[in-house]
């Protein structure tokens, strides 16, 4: 008999739910209640909590689009949440749990964005095993940069040049209150290619004031003109480059590769991992050599986003 019980998430259960993530060793802040929960309105939520003899061990961030689940659509990874209290046999045994429940609820399949390694606080890979156990396979790989920082690679000879010349033209970068300006920085170069932030400034905003420790804003300036900067996402043991952007004139000067390196030796210099994000499009079949080729010059090698697919 299993031990495992299912609980289907409501907001009065949002204690709960943070409490596990808190918790556990693999999820993080974007995870919590209060970062999930800014764009609920845009998802058909099916979310899970898990407990074991009635005490809530791992929880399951998903939403429903059709007869698929999904772990979830407003994040960029999700996937299984859980301690080092579970065991590998345990999370077999929630995985027929969920499976079992998704199936009676009509779902056909799941497709399931597992959180890359770096991002573990300990080894948590049991439920990769519990997807291959139950035939998921892989239908997406995006491939991400990532720079180990204590043993971390040299910068390339162009990477050199451009912060040298930053720095000759009096840049500097600095952490303070810039979201509305980066915002619309950002805005502008992405209007270049047809596109826009994922978050817009109020949403930003709003995740700011709920997680300030964690969502960080950095910017280069000369002479008090914005240049360029980065939004980094602070996980404690990852610093991840949410959004970067630079002006033309600050692309010019080296302004952005000059606030990375600023960066990297200053503030996020006693983390595990700097991570640059995703290079690839076309769910992960076309490779941006262009933008993976300026993040390997600061030492960046290759970290992959997998996403599964279960049919029920």
């Amino acid at each position: 008999m299993n031990k495992f019980s299912l609980t289907v998430y409501d907001t009065s259960l949002s204690g709960t739910w943070d409490s596990v993530v808190s918790k556990s060793k693999n999820g993080n802040f974007l995870h919590l209640r209060g970062y999930m929960d800014y764009h609920a309105y845009r998802f058909h939520e099916c979310s899970i909590i898990i407990d074991k003899k009635g005490e809530a061990v791992a929880v399951f961030p998903c939403n429903q689009v059709g007869h698929q689940v999904i772990s979830h659509g407003g994040l960029t990874y999700g996937g299984l949440i859980y301690g080092n209290s579970l065991h590998a046999l345990e999370i077999l045994e929630i995985f027929d749990v969920l499976i079992r429940h998704y199936k009676e609820a009509g779902v056909h399949s799941l497709l399931y964005k597992a959180i890359p390694h770096i991002f573990h606080r300990y080894p948590a890979e049991e439920d990769l095993y519990a997807l291959f156990r139950s035939g998921a396979k892989i239908v997406r790989r995006d491939i991400s940069s990532a720079i180990q920082i204590r043993d971390r690679l040299k910068y390339s000879d162009s990477r050199k040049n451009t912060i040298r010349k930053a720095k000759k033209q009096g840049v500097v970068a600095q952490e303070g209150d810039f979201l509305s300006e980066y915002h619309a920085l950002l805005s502008t170069v992405l209007e270049k290619f047809k596109s826009r932030p994922v978050h817009s400034l109020p949403e930003l905003q709003l995740l700011k004031s709920r997680f300030p420790d964690n969502i960080r804003v950095f910017c280069a300036f000369k002479d008090a003109r914005l240049l360029g900067g980065a939004i980094v996402y602070d996980f404690g043991q990852v610093a991840h480059t949410q959004y970067l952007a630079a002006s033309e004139e600050g692309k010019e000067i080296g302004a952005l590769d000059y606030t990375l390196a600023h960066l990297l030796d200053g503030p996020f210099s006693n983390h595990q991992y700097f991570s640059f994000g995703i290079s690839t499009e076309n769910g992960g079949m076309h490779l941006n050599e262009g933008l993976i080729f300026q993040k390997e010059g600061f030492g960046g090698r290759g970290v992959v986003h997998d996403f599964y697919e279960l049919s029920l």
